[in-house]
């Protein structure tokens, strides 16, 4: 996207005024997006977008800049807005926007998704209904999404650094509503990989349908969700992200500076189960959270966070490692190069057990068993949490019986942490995922196994 002798004009530029560090993040991101709603087709868009940021940092004050304008004078005027806002002083971040021009007409780029025809693409949202619709005389509306992406991104410091990466992402959704006696109740599956079309080589999106109804149907005869404390046992992949949002972001270094983490100041101290390690790895390849570089140019890495009940490390960026004195484990990341970089996860779940599934479950005499948690809330300082149950059911004699619905799970993450008694050896992720955090969204991936928490409050609606 830049020419090495023009990155390294404009990092002698932005350094000219006395900085301590200056970094160029360049990329180039485009996009297709199909949306099937009731039987139509609503839109197919395709998009593009490419520009600059420029990041200068003088003693703890950093200067910020981006610009569309990818000649060689925006990136120079670029440069120096943000080593202008960095010698303010002051500590904190200026953030400067340079002479935002419209992106170019979007042009063709030679990888697998963007090979494959609209019509084909469309052809699976077409497919996806009809199979969802099959299910049942009660599936009343089906929605299908397709997208993909593909991101190509530069990154250059003072520090000698020049690399870059091509990231690919695809997905597929299908949600469909069931109608009955009990109202209208809602199912939903979805797949994304870090992968081109080749992806539904892996996954049937008629089965993805066909689950997806099934969840919707099944709910049409739930019972209300008790309320209580109790055992909660929670299936392979279904809780991922209730440990991501209650627990993982506790693990985030900026957030541990600004101690709004009930994780601060805790390594070496045992802070789970013994039997719990939890990890963050950008390293997995095909997952959505996975990549090579992370967006201040530092390699992808695998890090254990609890290893064994215990808190070994946090996640870090670039510029809160350098004042600790330790390298980056490479989470910084940024949603797009309008925005500064921030420690955030990639894949972050909890590594299997030896316990078999079933003997989990047949071990439980009553309790709730989740498949899939929803949307929820988390106070990261506090840990504590709330979580919908899009598919939950009853345990009772060591069995799954009844679905439930209209229930959630309300708790604080690091003491569910500590109450997790078993852990199966059925490891999968979950859904992929967007993580919001000041602003900016994010691809991530989660995962878990089967796992047991022996009392968690269930909040739902029954007598």
């Amino acid at each position: 996207m830049l020419d090495a002798e023009i990155v390294n004009r404009t990092l002698a530029a932005a350094m000219r005024t006395g900085a301590d560090f200056a970094e160029i993040f360049a990329e180039d991101k485009s996009s297709t997006s199909a949306f099937l709603d009731d039987g139509r087709v609503e839109e197919v868009v395709t998009g593009r977008d490419r520009g600059v940021g420029i990041r200068v940092v003088t003693g703890d004050t950093t200067g910020f800049a981006h610009t569309a304008d990818i000649s060689e004078a925006g990136l120079a005027s670029a440069a120096a807005a943000a080593s202008a806002a960095a010698r303010q002083g002051g500590g904190g971040t200026r953030a400067v926007e340079v002479s935002a021009l419209q992106a170019p007409r979007r042009l063709e780029v030679r990888i697998p998704p963007e090979e494959v025809s609209k019509d084909r693409k469309v052809a699976l949202l077409t497919a996806a209904d009809a199979a969802a619709r099959g299910s049942g005389a009660a599936i009343t509306q089906v929605s299908a999404r397709y997208g993909d992406g593909r991101r190509r991104l530069l990154v250059a410091d003072s520090e000698g650094l020049f690399t870059s990466d091509d990231q690919v992402r695809t997905l597929f959704s299908v949600s469909c509503v069931a109608t009955g006696d009990t109202g209208m109740q809602t199912g939903r599956e979805s797949a994304g990989r870090t992968a081109g079309f080749e992806m539904f080589d892996l996954y049937d999106v008629e089965e993805m349908a066909r689950r997806a109804a099934r969840r919707a149907l099944t709910k049409l005869t739930a019972r209300p969700a008790p309320s209580g404390t109790m055992p909660v046992v929670v299936g392979p992949g279904g809780g991922g992200v209730l440990f991501h949002e209650a627990c993982g972001h506790g693990l985030e270094a900026d957030l541990v500076a600004k101690s709004a983490s009930v994780f601060a100041g805790r390594i070496g101290e045992k802070v789970a189960a013994e039997m719990v390690t939890l990890v963050d790895d950008g390293t997995m390849a095909g997952e959505w959270g996975h990549y090579g570089i992370d967006d201040e140019g530092r390699p992808a890495a695998r890090n254990v966070l609890i290893s064994d009940g215990v808190l070994t490390d946090y996640m870090w960026d670039r510029l809160r490692a350098r004042k600790e004195g330790r390298p980056s484990s490479g989470n910084g990341r940024r949603q797009s190069y309008q925005h500064l970089p921030m420690v955030r996860m990639t894949n972050t779940f909890i590594e299997a057990g030896d316990t078999e599934p079933a003997d989990i479950v047949a071990d439980t005499d009553h309790g709730v068993y989740v498949a899939q948690l929803g949307g929820g809330q988390v106070n990261t300082a506090t840990g504590d949490f709330v979580f919908g149950m899009t598919e939950a059911y009853l345990i009772e004699n060591g069995r799954i019986t009844s679905p439930i619905r209209e229930g959630n799970l309300i708790g604080n993450g690091p003491e569910v942490l500590t109450r997790i008694d078993a852990l199966g050896d059925d490891f999968a992720m979950g859904s992929p995922g967007t993580c919001g955090k000041d602003g900016q969204g994010v691809p991530v991936g989660d995962g878990t196994p089967t796992l047991r928490v022996a009392a968690l409050t269930v909040g739902g609606t029954a007598a």
